[in-house]
């Protein structure tokens, strides 16, 4: 059994689309989908548009993303390990191959996750969008040589899969999408990128929206050094900085694409900054879904 959950925070005419997308994937596999969402009225809305028995909704509790996996986890958790976990969200949506490259991946029994690849779906002659291109060209490159290479990498929030029956839940204190391949890697098993599985993101167009994802991330992430300090990090500060000089002379193609990747340089540097003088000043990563509304990403609602 193949189980896709979506989680959205309040945008149902998106995360129809994205229930469609998967609902239209030609696969023989037997899969349910479970749209997870802490406003009742989303759930009336997916009633009344889709009239499948695939699809579930799960009133979200509102205590986090990660609170509400963790009770989907051990409420749909199986002895076979080759039933597969799809997470995604309600603000995106895969490419029309997703579940069948996924299901080919997984016939190594090696491999505990798989991560797909994140496509900006916004204008790169704007600097956000052109923000939006460079940093996933950026996580696309390392992701890609990491699997290669068969090391440690963390997986992509927008889009990943994990084995079923190897876990039944994870710490709340960070985001699923690192903590999730370290707890795999931890019982001996890989993690691969799939870049042929694709999920079409609406990113960030003004720098209020754009500082706020970001920090939230980095918060999440900086608290894995409690949580898991051995863990290998692919997302940190000094990784940026090693790994974006050259590619900040590499990626633009335009005048104006080198002064945005010039700037974006600094935007970095700027938000490390804040996110560790929010850490120190104890306003730690809360869960908590989207406490600072990022209403441009929103495709559709």
């Amino acid at each position: 059994m193949i189980t896709i959950i979506i989680t959205s925070y309040n945008e149902p005419k998106a995360t129809i689309r994205a229930v469609k997308v998967f609902l239209n994937q030609k696969i023989k596999q037997k899969f349910k989908i479970i749209v997870v969402d802490p406003f009742p009225e989303v759930g009336e809305f997916l009633q009344r548009e889709i009239n499948d028995k695939r699809v579930e909704f799960f009133l979200d509790p509102g205590e986090g993303k990660s609170y509400a996996l963790n009770i989907l986890f051990q409420e749909n958790f199986s002895d076979n390990k080759k039933d597969i976990f799809i997470l995604t969200d309600g603000d995106v949506y895969v490419s029309e191959n997703t579940i069948r490259e996924i299901i080919e991946e997984f016939e190594d029994p090696k491999i505990g996750c798989i991560t797909g690849r994140p496509i900006s779906i916004d204008a790169r002659n704007t600097k956000y969008g052109y923000w939006s291109h460079f940093l996933f060209s950026g996580i696309h490159k390392t992701r890609k040589k990491l699997s290669k290479n068969k090391k440690f990498f963390e997986c992509s929030g927008y889009l990943f899969a994990i084995r079923n029956g190897i876990i039944q839940e994870f710490p709340l204190e960070t985001s699923e999408d690192a903590i999730i391949p370290y707890l795999f890697w931890k019982k001996g098993y890989r993690t691969n990128y799939v870049e042929r599985a694709e999920v079409y993101v609406k990113n960030p167009t003004g720098w209020k929206d754009w500082i706020n994802q970001k920090i939230r991330n980095i918060k999440a992430h900086e608290n894995l050094n409690k949580i898991a300090p051995n863990m290998p990090r692919t997302k940190s500060f000094f990784n940026e900085i090693k790994e974006g000089v050259f590619f900040i002379l590499k990626h633009p193609k335009t005048i104006n694409e080198f002064w945005w990747a010039f700037q974006l340089y600094f935007a970095r540097l700027y938000l490390y900054i804040q996110a560790l003088k929010q850490i120190r000043s104890k306003q730690k990563y809360s869960d908590g879904w989207r406490e600072t509304e990022i209403n441009s990403t929103k495709p559709f609602d």
